[in-house]
Order: C-alpha cells, then structure tokens, then sequence
C-alpha cells in the first residue's frame, strides 16, 4: 500500500551504478511454515508445516559471475548474446531514489523461457506490490521477445515466496532434491514455478 501524499515507487532499467545497491539489498525472510518435499517412485507433494522458532533465512553473497551483470555495456541494463539469441536484463524499483527492489531476468529462445534469475525486495517494502509490478515488467519483457513463458526456482523453505509467486499465477512444475547438496542450503528442496505468458 502506497501512503497517500507519499511520492510513487519508480521502476526503470538497471543502471551501471545500481550493482552495489543491488548487491546490498537485504534478501533474508522470515517464516512461520516451510514446505516438506513428500517425494515417491511416481511423483512428489508438497505440504506446509509449521516451524517453530520461526525460521530466519540468511542468504550467503553470490559469487561472482560475468553473466550476473545488472547493467550491460552500454549501461542499458539489457545484456545479449548474438550467437545464441540469450538476452537479459535486471529491472529495479527505487523509493525515494533508493533501490527497494530487483529483479533480474534472462531468456533462452530455443525454449522460449524468460528465467527469473533473481528477485528481492527489502524488508520494509514487502507487502506492497514491488514485487509484482517488477514481474509485470518482467512478463512485458518476455512478451516482446515472443517468450512462451516465465520460469523461476524457489527454495521450499521460502513458503512466503511461494505464496507471492501463487499469488502472481506461477504454478509449481518441478522439483529438484540436489540442487543445493554441499551449499548452505543443504536439506533444503528445489521447487521450479512457471506461468504462460498471455
């Protein structure tokens, strides 16, 4: 909810100097519930439980990547790879002309998916619609590369992320049980969400 009088969040393109904000922005999360991964021969389900003490989730830093550029050369915050068709770009949200918000995005035409590689939103701008109108931008992106649709992965731990994504109509499409094996976030379940883009 936006306070009445107060100025509007902008959202544009990453910029060159947006990295270190981008870099900044605090990730973490807490929760009440968690998702168990309930996996078989044939297939898995979910179901959310209850943790208690709620659960407070710090992410370790990245590690550095070229690919993981917010900005591309020229500073428009688009990246491309001419020889495979691969573009990305990193939208931001800014309040007050502070980065409240990113989301980073690439797209693979051989599949035509637009990845969501990274989204945040600080702590005191969540529950007000930062991240679905990045997402908006995000599907607006896709939809001008002809991309069928948006893809991201989620950690099941992260329920409140779950929730968002639910929310902005990414239903769950896969699950990977090692993809965080020998990361802090061993035990942890790779859950895979996805949404046409109309």
């Amino acid at each position: 909810m936006t306070t009445p009088g107060a100025p509007a969040v902008e959202f544009r393109t990453a910029r060159p100097g947006d990295r270190a904000a981008i870099e900044a922005l605090d990730g973490s999360f807490h929760t009440r519930t968690v998702f168990e991964v309930d996996c078989s021969a044939t297939g898995f389900t979910l179901r959310e439980v209850p943790v208690e003490p709620p659960l407070h989730k710090v992410f370790p830093p990245d590690e550095p990547d070229e690919s993981d550029e917010p900005d591309g050369p020229d500073g428009s915050g688009d990246l491309a790879e001419p020889e495979t068709g691969r573009a990305a770009r990193t939208f931001v949200a800014l309040d007050g002309g502070a980065l409240c918000g990113f989301a980073a995005v690439r797209y693979a035409p051989w599949n035509r998916r637009l990845t969501v590689e990274d989204i945040g939103i600080a702590p005191a701008h969540r529950g007000r619609g930062i991240g679905r109108a990045l997402m908006d931008r995000a599907a607006a992106f896709a939809r001008e590369l002809g991309a069928a649709h948006l893809w991201l992965e989620v950690s099941s731990v992260n329920a409140p992320a779950v929730h968002a994504y639910r929310r902005m109509g990414f239903t769950l499409c896969g699950l990977d049980t090692t993809l965080y094996d020998g990361t802090p976030a061993a035990g942890e379940r790779a859950l895979f969400m996805s949404r046409p883009c109309d």
